[in-house]
C-alpha cells in the first residue's frame, strides 16, 4: 500500500527509527539500548523516503529518512490522516 504523504506537508512528525544504539554504562557488564527518534517538518515526501526539517543548535537542517529505516510514523498535529507503524 502507498500513501499519499503529500497531504501531511508541513505538520510536525515523530519517526521512530528501527535501528537503536547499544550504551555500556561504565561499571556495567550488560549494555541497554536507546530508541532512536526523527523529529521535524515534514517538506518532502519521496518514493524512497521522506524529508523532515528541524532545527537543531540554533540552525535549520534537513533530514531525510528511508522508508525501510521507519519503524513508526506520528504526526503531531492534530487533523493528520496518517497514524499507523511502518513494518
Amino acid at each position: 500500500m502507498k500513501l499519499d504523504w503529500n497531504e501531511n506537508l508541513g505538520k510536525i512528525l515523530n519517526i521512530t527509527m528501527h535501528e537503536n544504539y547499544g550504551v555500556q554504562d561504565v561499571g556495567s557488564d550488560s549494555p541497554f539500548y536507546e530508541i532512536v527518534f526523527k523529529t521535524g517538518k515534514l517538506i518532502g515526501a519521496f518514493d524512497e523516503g521522506l524529508l523532515l526539517e528541524a532545527v537543531r543548535e540554533q540552525k535549520t537542517v534537513r533530514i531525510f529518512v528511508p522508508f525501510t529505516s521507519m519503524k513508526c510514523v506520528v504526526p503531531t498535529l492534530s487533523g493528520s490522516k496518517y497514524s499507523r507503524g511502518i513494518n
